[in-house]
C-alpha cells in the first residue's frame, strides 16, 4: 500500500537569501514519516506571491500539503491568501478567531503603550482565512490552520518560528480531517545504527556485501558530525528482511557501532558517567567551549558535568590548568604532552573523576610543516587511567573545531567502555 505523499512548502526570503537555516523542512519531513506519510519533496521559497503561489499550487496537489511561515500582519505576509488561491476558496473574516487575535494585541498594546488602532489592520489580515479552514491555535497572534480539500487531502499552514510550529503541530493531527487520512495508511518502523571510527565507503561496501536494501527495507548512509549514521526505514510486513538485513550488514563492522538509538554521543557519555556514578569535566583550547556547550544541551547533565575550563593561552592552561611550562615550552600547547596535563589538571582543579581534554589547530593560520592546520590531540582521564588520540582533520575551521569537539566526547565514551569491559 502506497503512503500518502506530504509536499512541504517553506516560506521566507531570509531562507532563500542564505540568510538562515530552514529547520522547519526536517522537522515536517521526520514528522510525515513517523506518522506514515511518504515525504516527497520540500520546497523553500521566498515572499514573493508568484514564488509562493506556484509553491502552494504544486503543494496541494499532493495528499498533505505542509506550510510554514508568512502568517504575520505585515504585507509580505502572503501565505493564506496564497493557499485560498490554489484551492480556489474564498476569504474571509473568522470572527472567533478575530476575537481571540485581538485579545493578545491589545494586551501587547497595553504592554507597548501604543494605540490600540495601530493593530486594527494586522489583526484583522491575521483573521482572514479560507473557507472551510479550521484554526489550530495561536502561536502569539499568528494562527495554525488546517483546510480539508478534495478527495481526503488536507494543507496544514503553521507559524515560521520552529518553536513555535512544533507546538501547534500536534493540534493538527488531533482533527478530524488527519486522522481519516492517516487511517488510510501505517507508518513504517525505523532501525537506526551509529558508528564512529569507520568510513562511510567502508559502510556502504557492507552494507552492499550484506545485499542491500529493497523488499520492503530503505536504507540511508549519511556522514553527520564525524559519525556515520545508518537508517533503515522498513515497511509493514517486511521485519524479517531487515532482521536478515542487520544480521548480515552489522558483524563485519560492528566494533564500531556505538548506538542503536538517536540520541547524540553527549548524551551517550552522561548516561555512562551517571550508571557508573562519575563526574565529569572538559579542557579545552581550539574548540573553546563546544565540547561543554553539547554536554550542558542535554537535560539533567548537572548530574554528572562539574564545568570546563576553556584554556586558550599559554598562561592560562598554567594557571588554570597547571600545565606545566616546561611541557609548553619543550612540546608546545599542540602536543600529546600538553593535552595530557590539561586532562590531569581539569580532574585536580575542578574535582572530576573524569576528565577530557582538547588542544590543535583549527587554522586557517597557524600552522607549520611540523604543525599543520588540522593537528588535533585529545586525551581523556579517569580514575583507571587514561586514552590519547592525535587527528588531522581536513576542512575549514568550523568543521576542524566540530570534529574535534566529537572526537572528544568519543574518546570520553571509549575511556569508560573500555574500562567497563576491562572491570567486566
Amino acid at each position: 500500500m502506497a503512503r500518502p505523499r506530504a509536499y512541504i512548502v517553506v516560506t521566507g526570503s531570509e531562507l532563500v537569501r542564505g540568510e538562515r537555516t530552514d529547520r522547519n523542512g526536517p522537522f515536517l519531513a521526520r514528522e510525515a514519516l513517523r506518522i506514515g506519510l511518504e515525504p516527497a519533496r520540500i520546497a523553500i521559497v521566498g515572499d514573493a506571491p508568484e514564488e509562493l503561489e506556484a509553491a502552494v499550487r504544486e503543494g496541494v496537489a499532493a495528499e498533505v500539503c505542509l506550510v510554514s511561515g508568512g502568517l504575520g500582519p505585515t504585507h509580505d505576509d502572503r501565505t493564506v491568501e496564497m493557499v485560498a488561491r490554489a484551492l480556489g476558496r474564498e476569504l474571509h473574516v473568522d470572527p472567533e478567531l478575530e476575537e481571540k487575535i485581538e485579545s493578545v494585541s491589545r494586551a501587547a498594546a497595553e504592554r507597548l503603550r501604543r494605540p490600540y488602532a495601530d493593530f486594527v489592520p494586522g489583526v484583522t489580515k491575521q483573521a482572514t482565512v479560507p473557507e472551510g479552514a479550521i484554526s489550530l491555535g495561536l502561536a502569539g497572534t499568528a494562527p495554525g490552520l488546517l483546510v480539508a480539500h478534495g478527495d481526503g487531502r488536507v494543507v496544514v499552514v503553521l507559524p515560521g518560528p520552529p518553536a513555535e510550529l512544533q507546538r501547534l503541530w500536534p493540534n493538527a493531527l488531533e482533527t478530524d480531517a488527519f486522522r481519516t487520512l492517516l487511517a488510510r495508511t501505517q507508518p513504517p518502523g525505523r532501525r537506526t545504527l551509529r558508528f564512529f571510527g569507520v568510513g562511510e565507503s567502508s559502510v556502504a561496501q557492507a552494507l552492499a556485501e550484506a545485499g542491500g536494501d529493497g523488499g520492503g527495507v530503505e536504507a540511508t548512509i549519511c556522514a553527520r558530525d564525524f559519525e556515520i549514521h545508518v537508517d533503515l526505514v522498513v515497511e509493514p510486513g517486511a521485519d524479517a528482511r531487515a532482521d536478515e538485513l542487520e544480521a548480515a550488514f552489522v558483524p563485519p563492522i560492528e566494533r564500531w557501532l556505538f548506538s542503536r538509538d538517536e540520541r547524540p554521543i553527549e548524551d551517550h557519555v552522561l548516561s555512562l558517567c551517571r550508571a557508573r556514578g562519575l563526574s565529569l569535566a572538559t579542557a579545552e583550547s581550539c574548540t573553546g567551549g563546544m565540547v561543554a556547550a553539547r554536554l550542558t544541551s542535554i537535560p539533567g547533565s548537572s548530574e554528572v558535568f562539574l564545568g570546563g575550563v576553556v584554556a586558550y593561552s599559554d598562561d592560562v592552561k598554567r594557571a588554570e590548568l597547571d600545565v606545566p611550562a616546561e611541557i609548553l615550552e619543550t612540546h608546545g600547547a599542540v602536543s600529546a604532552e600538553a593535552a595530557e596535563a590539561m586532562a590531569r589538571g581539569a580532574r585536580e582543579r575542578l574535582g572530576a573523576d573524569v576528565a577530557v581534554a582538547v588542544t590543535g589547530i583549527a587554522g586557517p593560520g597557524g600552522g607549520t610543516p611540523e604543525k599543520p592546520v588540522g593537528l588535533v590531540y585529545l586525551h581523556a582521564e579517569g580514575p583507571d587511567g587514561g586514552i590519547a588520540r592525535e587527528f588531522s582533520f581536513p576542512g575549514d575551521r568550523a568543521s576542524i573545531r566540530a570534529r574535534s569537539a566529537v572526537g572528544a566526547l568519543h574518546l570520553v565514551r571509549r575511556l569508560l567502555t573500555r574500562s567497563r569491559e576491562e572491570a567486566a
